[in-house]
């Protein structure tokens, strides 16, 4: 893995305008990879970039 910033779920619900239910829900159905380090659930920028390209595709 590269040396690039991973996101917290902190960073990715405001941005998505969804609570961290919402979230998890997100991350257990598959659709947003994720990771969980130190307690947190992680997310590579580029997977979240994926999910994005891909709702916004759908839509």
């Amino acid at each position: 893995m590269t040396n690039e910033e991973l996101l917290i779920l902190e960073d990715i619900c405001p941005i998505l305008h969804i609570g961290k239910t919402t979230a998890y829900r997100l991350i257990q159905s598959g659709q947003l990879p994720a990771q969980k380090i130190g307690g947190k659930w992680q997310v590579r920028p580029d997977d979240f970039k994926r999910y994005l390209a891909e709702k916004f595709h759908r839509s």
